[in-house]
Parts: structure tokens; C-alpha cells; sequence
């Protein structure tokens, strides 16, 4: 499994390594040992959840308050555009996201640690798991619009499918105020 950083400290993206033969394939999709040697204890996990999203879902931002989640994203059917946010003030990349692909093929992992926002658009119907590492408290949800100018993150598909709780999202600064 390949581990690689990302330009937000603390974020780690797992890259699996799918054995394929004649009947399909294998792969191992979460290694504690190999997680702990990059500094993440997933041993304490309370939660896991999926979503399935039709094409054109927009998920997010979201995050949590009081000690804030970390979790273990996966797109385990079709693929989204991943986006992560970094919101824990004070640090050196506060305000800023990253965006990837998380897909069926690569069966990539996405590590975000607590602080963060994170959100996704479906390119296709897509199942995505995540692996929480506190149970969730819905008091302590926190939203942020998918488009604020301030964030500017570039989503691929126009006119997005949200919740009514996305739509009415607050701004970053919002946030951080």
C-alpha cells in the first residue's frame, strides 16, 4: 500500500494495491500496522457509514465542532470529487483545500483529520464509505458552502444536486469568525 502526503498537514492519501487475476481482483482496502506508521491510530473507530449519491450530488462541506472527527473516506462504487478544507485555526494551511478523485479503480483512501471540512460531487452514482472515529453528534454539525468565493474551489459538475441544509450554508468566514 502506498501512503502519500498532501499539501494540508495531516492528510494522507492510501493508494491499495489490487491483486488482479482471471476472476476480478483483491485488495486489502485499511491497514492498521501501516496506518500507525504514518501516525494515525484507527484503532479507536466508533462508526462506519455510506451514502450513495446519484450523479451530480453535491455533498458538503462538512465538518464537526467540540473535538471534531477524524475519518477514513472511500469511494467504494463509481467516483467523486473529493475536497478537503482545512478549518483548525491556527494552522499553516487554514483556509485552504485540496481536491482529488476518489474512485472504484484506484481504491484510494482519503485520511482526514479532525478540523477539517469535507465535501464531494458524484460524477456518476457513486457509494462512499467512511470510517469515523467518534459517534456522531448531530449538535455539533457544521456546514459551509460548497461554492464561497473565499474557498474558491472549483467543483466539475455545474448546477449540483444539495440538501436543504447545504443550500443554506453559512460562509467560511462565517465559520472562522
Amino acid at each position: 500500500m502506498e501512503v502519500n502526503t498532501t499539501a494540508l498537514h495531516g492528510v494522507l492519501v492510501f493508494y491499495p494495491s489490487p491483486h488482479r487475476d482471471e476472476r476480478g481482483l483483491f485488495t486489502r482496502t485499511f491497514d492498521t500496522a501501516i496506518a500507525a506508521e504514518h501516525g494515525i491510530d484507527m484503532g479507536r473507530l466508533a462508526q462506519d457509514s455510506q451514502s450513495r449519491s446519484a450523479a451530480g450530488v453535491l455533498r458538503g462541506l462538512h465538518g464537526r465542532g467540540g473535538r471534531g472527527e477524524a475519518k477514513l473516506v472511500r469511494c467504494a462504487r463509481g467516483a467523486v470529487h473529493d475536497v478537503v478544507v482545512d478549518a483548525r485555526p491556527g494552522s499553516p494551511s487554514f483556509g485552504e483545500h485540496i481536491s482529488l478523485l476518489l474512485d472504484d479503480e484506484s481504491f484510494a483512501h482519503l485520511y482526514i483529520p479532525a478540523g477539517m471540512l469535507h465535501g464531494f460531487q458524484a460524477l456518476r452514482e457513486s457509494d462512499v464509505c467512511y470510517r469515523i472515529d467518534r459517534p456522531h453528534e448531530p449538535g455539533e454539525d457544521i456546514a459551509v458552502r460548497y461554492d464561497d468565493p473565499d474557498l474558491g474551489i472549483r467543483w466539475p459538475l455545474g448546477d449540483p444536486i444539495l440538501s436543504a441544509r447545504d443550500a443554506a450554508a453559512g460562509t467560511f468566514a462565517q465559520l472562522a469568525g
